[in-house]
């Protein structure tokens, strides 16, 4: 650890001097501390974040800073349910939820209770940890009295017997302040060498070594929450609803103005806030607005020194961001759900209503709490975030209801989303709309009496050919499939799915039934092109669908539509993301493709996805070039992807790589020849990506380009130095070394010089059938 090293050197044999240093070093590191809630960090160097799950077990989730040196073993499995967690200096406290009782732990020693003996069997409603001190109202968590008096304890490092520093707990006789024990508090917030809470009768009181540094001595009015910097603190106010702060300035900048908070967060040099009307992140003090989300809002947020993470409103999946220009954050969340709050008894007040957790669609789980009579109650939104209307309003058992602006149809949400609102344009467009809708429906008519001609008329009439007779009709549904090539190497099986040989026509009724009424928490992702939903049909089959947006509509016209569409329906191959069917119902334009289960490529080299051994890695390799072989080659007329990368491979339920989202575009003859050159070049991107195992670009590198550094190194022979060690390396690495000299070849500066994608296939194959994978 760093605060091992660094404290090394230090003077022991001088207990008091030691003891001295050892304070100043930790008032350097100290950074802020958040409020109590569902999600909370511990700071400094060994700072980690931990959550509520949502398993309705109230479980903790933690996660480590991206570099961190300790093992994950026994931890936090030894911690035992909780209903509320705070953050301190190296530690986090939280109230177990079957006894409301104290618990604290560091990331060492998750099994280990650092509350002191005297106060290990009290109950406790409010928690709050602070740099190195811990102060707690007592009472049962689960009660309706929401006040009581304050018990504080200290945690500190100290040196064991084998040099190494432990955390202990100590009976903290520095926050024993008389003045205070006749005091009855609702809330608590602790910072460094202070505490603060909001009195039974109104107002907030602070005590502890520090508390005169903050320059007030009671502040008056009611607040709903409270969090604390290294040397300020702040709070909701319960009238208005804005942020009030107190103490060091330069911790907490330029307040905002009348804007009106639900949650509140912070750390070293920054407050962050949670808005009551869209529950989107408003921050203040040093930090880097642009890594703000901006898509999403939230229910509960929490900071480390110069991270903050919270749980989003729409699935409950957490979010981290940086802040003072840190980006990619240090802490990077793992893909589970979380408690967007906490529980507690009765019904909710006004302005709140009870989260319900049927939204999950899990059907096993009917609440977030281990007690069936606990409910959560969390602040009603009013309004939404830029590209969303508000489609319904916050009831007592549902929050206000979000919907993209792409499906905005009416003039109710014209105006919101940036759209012509005037009377003679809505007329002009809704006129528009309905010859549309008079195009398409007598196109689908046309189309269904040529289907039913081409397949009732050949009963009667059949076509002679060298195969013998054989039906046939000029539509793109019923096209075969063409088959992929084996698989030189079975284990692990990664054989191509079964693909539909027919394009469906859908309706918007089933398409809408299937993706929940194109629900946010049903999105895979999204484009210029509009949004992707997971769908599971009538018929059980999962599918993924591509919905346009507004712009694409209005920018594509019917005619240029219906082409591009024959042009999909054509395509057929088992490592392409194919086609499924179609909807234009309503003026909708909706494709459906098969659902890749397995998702992209990216996740799995650079996210949270499992990572990929090396044979895996080869045959996505093969399996993608034979796709991009088969556009470039196969296909009539030829597609030009032109925008091949890790994410647009996706990996099927059988890992098979598949090509998506190559879209509608189709080269003409004049620049098809270089937009092909600059797919062979793109695939060369993604080849390097899969064997060095960094993105192909990234700030966090010198230099960031993953061309500019792996090809230099390849060209000397030292292609060995860019292959990733986050996999075991096999014992034969020459198949890798060939993969790169693959890469090379593909990322000549002379188009001219680079092979077509024939050739790269070729290669790749080559590498698989001479028995060198591993």
């Amino acid at each position: 650890m760093k605060i091992q090293t660094c404290l090394s050197g230090l003077p022991r044999h001088n207990p008091v001097l030691f003891r001295l240093l050892l304070l100043h070093l930790f008032a350097i590191a100290a950074s802020g501390y958040g409020s109590t809630g569902p999600i909370a960090a511990a700071f400094g160097d060994d700072g980690f974040f931990c959550a509520i799950d949502a398993s309705g077990k109230q479980e903790i989730i933690c996660w480590r800073k991206k570099n961190s040196s300790f093992s994950s073993s026994a931890f936090p499995d030894s911690i035992p349910p909780l209903a509320i967690v705070s953050g301190g200096e190296g530690f986090l406290c939280g109230i177990t939820s079957n006894t409301s009782r104290a618990y604290c732990w560091d990331a060492i020693n998750s099994g280990i209770n650092l509350v002191p003996p005297m106060f290990l069997f009290t109950p406790y409603s409010q928690i709050a940890a602070g740099q190195n001190h811990v102060c707690a109202i007592r009472g049962f968590f689960y009660s309706n009295i929401d006040y009581g008096v304050v018990d504080c304890w200290e945690i500190r490092q100290t040196p064991n017997n084998n040099g190494n520093y432990a955390m202990v707990p100590l009976y903290g006789s520095s926050f024993h302040d008389p003045s205070i024990r006749s005091l009855v508090f609702r809330k608590i917030v602790s910072g460094e060498r202070f505490s603060c809470g909001v009195v039974k009768e109104g107002g907030v009181v602070c005590w502890g070594p520090k508390s005169a540094d903050l320059g007030v001595s009671r502040v008056s009015g009611d607040f709903v929450t409270l969090a604390s910097g290294r040397g300020s603190f702040c709070g909701i106010s319960s009238a208005s609803g804005e942020v009030e702060c107190w103490g060091k300035a330069d911790e907490y900048g330029v307040l905002p103005v009348g804007t009106r908070f639900v949650g509140l967060s912070a750390g070293a040099v920054h407050f962050c806030g949670i808005r009551e009307n869209d529950h989107g992140i408003e921050c203040w003090g040093s930090f880097n607005d642009s890594a703000i989300p901006k898509g999403s809002g939230f229910m509960a947020i929490a900071s480390s020194d110069f991270t903050t993470c919270g749980v989003r409103e729409v699935d409950l999946v957490l979010d981290c961001w940086g802040v003072r220009g840190q980006s990619p954050p240090d802490y990077s969340p793992p893909l589970q759900l979380c408690s967007p709050g906490t529980c507690s008894q009765g019904s909710c007040a006004n302005g709140k209503f009870a989260f319900n957790a049927s939204v999950l669609n899990e059907p096993d789980l009917t609440s977030l709490c281990v007690q069936k009579d606990l409910r959560i109650c969390l602040p009603c939104g009013s309004n939404c975030s830029e590209g969303y209307f508000l489609s319904s309003v916050c009831s007592e058992n549902a929050d206000r209801e979000c919907t993209a602006c792409s499906l905005c149809q009416n003039s109710s949400c014209w105006g919101v989303c940036g759209l012509p609102s005037s009377p003679e344009t809505r007329r002009q467009e809704q006129q528009e709309l309905k010859n549309l809708i008079f195009i398409v429906g007598s196109s689908v008519l046309g189309s269904m009496l040529i289907i039913i001609g081409c397949c009732l008329i050949p009963q009667m009439i059949k076509t002679k050919n060298e195969e013998g007779d054989k039906n046939h009709c000029i539509s793109c549904i019923g096209k075969q499939v063409a088959e992929a090539d084996p698989d030189p190497n079975p284990e692990p099986p990664i054989s191509v799915t079964p693909i539909v040989e027919t394009t469906q026509v859908f309706r918007l009724s089933e398409l809408k039934d299937a993706t929940h009424g194109f629900k946010e928490f049903n999105e895979l992702g999204r484009g210029s092109y509009g949004f992707v939903y997971k769908a599971m049909l009538s018929d059980g089959r999962q599918v993924a669908v591509k919905r346009a947006n507004a712009a694409t509509i209005i920018h594509t016209n019917n005619r240029d539509f219906e082409t591009e569409l024959e042009i999909l329906c054509n395509i057929r191959h088992g490592n392409i993301v194919n086609l499924l069917g179609y909807c234009i119902e309503m003026g909708e334009r909706l494709l459906v493709y098969e659902y890749m289960p397995h998702g992209t490529l990216h996740d799995h080299l650079h996210g949270e996805l499992s990572p990929l051994n090396w044979n895996l890695r080869l045959k996505i390799s093969l399996q993608a070039a034979r796709g991009l072989e088969y556009l470039h080659k196969e296909a009539t007329p030829p597609i030009v992807h032109r925008d091949v990368k890790t994410s647009n491979i996706l990996l099927d339920s059988e890992w098979g790589a598949r090509i998506a989202d190559f879209g509608l575009l189709s080269a003409d003859d004049r620049d098809l020849n270089a937009n092909m050159e600059s797919d062979v070049y793109n695939f060369g991107i993604v080849l390097l990506e899969i064997l060095g195992g960094r993105k192909a670009y990234d700030r966090d590198y010198t230099p960031p380009g993953i061309v500019e550094w792996a090809v230099p190194l390849i060209r000397r022979g030292k292609a060995a130095a860019i292959i990733d060690r986050n996999v075991a390396l096999p014992r034969n690495v020459e198949p890798l070394l060939k993969l790169a000299d693959i890469a090379e070849l593909t990322l000549r500066e002379n188009s001219s010089e680079r092979p077509v994608m024939t050739d790269v296939a070729t290669l790749l194959d080559q590498i698989m059938k001479s028995g060198l994978a591993m």
